[in-house]
């Protein structure tokens, strides 16, 4: 056991724990503030191998207990020192321009000149001095004054000196010789930071004021600022400290992207070939200039060098390929040059850089195909605007069954567009062994990339010839038999790839490859066959065939294919083409649409059939599902007349309850089918003007009392709530709210004389829900038969005598009160063991 000591003996034990522990703390903190000196006093200067290599070989310095010299107490002396530096270089500067804007005019030409003279050369002498001092933050400082000064220089020179001269050729003749000087400055002075980049700010005018000041044209404009980002590049590579690379990568990205678009802007509005070559070589040459910065540059930056060489050799070459084409294979012709990059994969490129050039290839690629979708979206949706024309004949060719929202004059190239790219995606797709080969150096693509290759193959190949049929402007029948011909054709690649998932399974080989190529043909059917439905609306033959070859090829897809998923969908489909037809069929009788109704549930009555003879299959839901909505918009065509409701859900009812004969199906179908059955007698009553409520409840009660019988039967011990509850419930609530506003006799009679015996058949078999609803209802019925003479009895009494019965009442209880009270217990006891 632990010892406890008493409280005066623990009370001296934690007196001098506290009073150790106040030891240690004060020897502590006399450590620190020795630590603290000896690391100020000594200020110890950078290892010689540099901030971030590794110290050479041999034993540590040696410091009192490991702390190492850098301390951070060190730093606070440092950041006022930079604070008062960067200040007092403030107020210099401050003052200098004071100086020249407001005492200029004071002082003669030669005190201007000593002055100025003087004051630069000396904030340029005195870093040199104060960096032997080894004060470098003093040092940054007045550089930074002298940059000033050279700026102020430059403008009393120009103020002064040369007031005649033109303004942006002396800024960048100024530019230059700053540039120059501050490149030698920082050179000579290379412990300075500042001087470089300052160089290279410098450096990036001369050039550019130069062509501006000379009037020269947007190209050599170009040139300047392409002039000037190659050497940006270079000293953003090669250049020396930080401050000197990041300084040149931002000039690199300005006059780059500048020259870029210079070019980019004067090759899209060439006239002709000659017009687009001198903007093209420009582009050409940025575009070499690129790759060989990206040949030298990291990963990231060298992809990055890639992708722009690859957009603007694009851009050079298809800017004079574009002048001498139509305005309609622009696209096209830029779309040729992107796809040259392609062949990077031939060229042994540093990695970075080829895929910077195969990154600009999809770039080009993907804007092409966003210039040529557009249209192929409005050949697929066209169509629909025939929904509101049915039948109202054949349009005159395929442009005009589209419609003449779309200018198909200006979309001749987007076929052209489609199957080159769906052409090479074939390609990569068929050749994918000896395209990984040839790709290895820069990327190992797997298989799901060569599916969605295959795929995208595929679906531009369909949406080319499509595009095409519309903007050569074919037949309306050409049209229809070819967009059904595609649509069998996508057919028959999505029953192939679906029977080689279902047998070699996905994901290895080229089972995963063409998994992607399934499920696109599968999309692109279902889509298809919407789009020709949708076409064949103009004409009621060409309506009845295509929807026939589409129940027959879906049907038959449906039977060959193997994977359930591509099964359940051509089953599914099949159900809606049917179904289309029988709607067909009924329009072609001249039924109105309530009449029409009852032959719309051929179809469903068909699939229920086919369920029963599939059962388990995984298809059977999906097809039971599919025929349910075509009942259900059989029911909707028949709301607007009652009788043609009550008979389609009746009819309804009747395919539930054949459905609810199987046992898998029973759950859900058997409640379905009596709640069709009494939604169709609530119809039919209701249109022939019946409003007694037993009518239209006692439907409700009847089948649900014999379903609590049989319930009964099987499990004696279910409630009697459950199994007679609702049915008696459905009756005996809504007739006795009738009942007290009935001013007859016969429905009060009737509903008493039925609740006293479900009253006491309820006490016979100890059925709790009969006999408390039985009784419940004819005490009510009975209360409100009696109302009526219990008021006239009371009115008829003396005013005494109610008050005095009452007491007489609550005496008696009173006097019995435990007794009653232990026959309450008892009536309680004896309900809650009813069942």
């Amino acid at each position: 056991m632990e010892h406890v000591p008493p409280p005066a003996e623990e009370l001296a034990l934690l007196d001098r724990e506290l009073a150790q522990l106040d030891a240690r703390r004060a020897h502590l903190l006399t450590r620190r503030a020795w630590l603290v000196d000896v690391v100020r006093a000594q200020a110890p200067a950078a290892p010689p191998w540099g901030q971030w290599g590794a110290p050479p070989a041999g034993r540590p310095p040696a410091q009192p207990w490991g702390v190492a010299a850098r301390h951070p107490a060190s730093s606070a002396p440092r950041s006022a020192q930079n604070v008062l530096l960067t200040l007092g270089g403030l107020l210099l500067t401050v003052a200098a321009v004071a100086f020249t804007l407001v005492s200029w005019g004071s002082m003669g030409i030669a005190g201007r000149s000593a002055v100025l003279a003087l004051v630069t050369l000396a904030a340029l002498a005195a870093p040199a001095l104060l960096l032997r001092r080894k004060l470098g933050a003093t040092a940054e400082a007045l550089a930074a004054l002298a940059l000033v000064l050279t700026l102020l220089d430059a403008y009393a020179v120009h103020a002064v000196a040369a007031p005649d001269t033109d303004g942006l050729a002396f800024t960048a003749g100024a530019a230059a010789v700053l540039a120059a000087l501050w490149a030698g400055y920082g050179l000579a002075l290379d412990k300075l930071h500042l001087p470089l980049p300052a160089a290279v700010f410098f450096a990036q005018w001369p050039l550019l004021l130069g062509a501006w000041a000379a009037g020269a044209p947007a190209v050599v404009v170009g040139w300047a600022l392409l002039a000037t980002a190659v050497l940006d590049g270079a000293l953003a590579l090669w250049g020396k400290g930080l401050g000197v690379r990041v300084t040149a990568g931002i000039g690199l990205a300005v006059t780059g992207s500048a020259a870029l678009l210079v070019g980019l802007a004067q090759s899209l509005t060439a006239d002709g070939p000659l017009g687009a070559v001198l903007p093209g070589a420009l582009l050409l040459t940025a575009a070499v200039a690129a790759l060989a910065g990206a040949w030298h540059a990291p990963n990231g930056f060298a992809q990055v060098g890639g992708a722009v060489a690859g957009l603007a050799a694009v851009a050079a070459v298809g800017g004079v390929l574009r002048t001498a084409v139509p305005d309609t294979w622009h696209v096209p012709a830029y779309l040729l040059c992107g796809l040259a990059l392609l062949y990077v994969v031939r060229v042994r490129l540093p990695r970075g850089a080829g895929l910077g050039v195969l990154l600009a290839a999809g770039a080009v690629v993907a804007g092409a195909l966003v210039w040529a979708l557009p249209p192929v979206a409005a050949v697929l949706l066209g169509p629909v605007r025939l929904v509101a024309e049915v039948w109202a004949g054949a349009p005159e060719g395929f442009r005009g069954a589209l419609g003449e929202s779309m200018a198909w004059s200006r979309a001749a190239g987007a076929p052209v567009v489609l199957a080159v790219v769906a052409g090479v995606l074939g390609a990569a797709y068929y050749r994918w062994p000896s395209l990984v080969r040839a790709a290895a150096p820069l990327l190992s693509p797997g298989a799901k990339v060569r599916g969605a290759a295959g795929a995208g193959a595929l679906g531009l190949g369909w949406g080319a010839v499509l595009l095409a049929a519309a903007t050569l402007g074919v037949p309306y029948p050409a049209a229809l038999v070819l967009e059904t011909a595609l649509v069998a054709g996508l057919l028959v690649v999505a029953v192939q790839g679906a029977g080689t998932a279902g047998s070699t399974g996905e994901g290895s080989g080229s089972g995963g490859g063409r998994s992607a190529v399934t499920v696109c043909a599968l999309v692109g059917a279902v889509v298809g066959a919407v789009s020709v439905g949708l076409l064949s609306l103009a004409v009621e033959a060409a309506t009845y065939a295509v929807f026939g070859a589409l129940l027959v090829l879906f049907a038959g897809a449906a039977l060959l294919t193997r994977a359930v998923v591509a099964q359940a969908v051509f089953a599914v489909a099949a159900v809606v083409w049917g179904t289309v037809l029988t709607g067909c069929a009924a329009r072609s009788l001249g039924l109105a649409p309530h009449e029409a109704a009852p032959l719309l549930l051929v179809v469903p009555a068909l699939t229920v059939a086919l369920g029963a003879r599939l059962r388990l299959h995984p298809v059977a839901l999906p097809v039971e599902l599919a025929g349910a909505l075509g009942a259900l918009v059989a029911v909707g065509a028949a709301v607007p007349d009652a009788p043609f409701l009550a008979l389609v859900l009746a009819l309804c009812g009747v395919l539930a309850a054949g459905a609810a004969v199987r046992p898998e199906r029973r759950p859900a179908a058997g409640y379905l089918a009596a709640v069709l059955f009494v939604a169709a007698t609530w119809v039919r009553l209701a249109a022939s003007e019946v409003s007694v409520p037993e009518a239209y409840t006692l439907p409700v009660t009847v089948p649900a009392l014999v379903v609590g019988v049989l319930r009964r039967r099987k499990d004696p011990e279910a409630s009697s709530w459950t199994a007679y509850g609702p049915g008696l419930a459905a009756t005996l609530l809504p007739s006795l709210a009738v009942a007290w506003t009935d001013p007859d006799w016969v429905r009060p009679l009737l509903l008493g004389v039925a609740a006293l015996v479900i009253t006491l058949l309820g006490a016979r078999y100890r059925l709790q829900a009969l006999l408390l609803l039985g009784g419940a209802v004819l005490a009510l019925d009975t209360l409100h038969e009696l109302a009526p003479y219990v008021v006239q009895v009371a009115g008829a009494l003396p005013r005494w005598l109610p008050p005095a019965l009452a007491g007489l009442l609550l005496l008696a209880v009173g006097a019995t009160y435990e007794q009653r009270l232990r026959d309450a217990r008892r009536l309680k006891d004896i309900v809650g063991r009813m069942r």
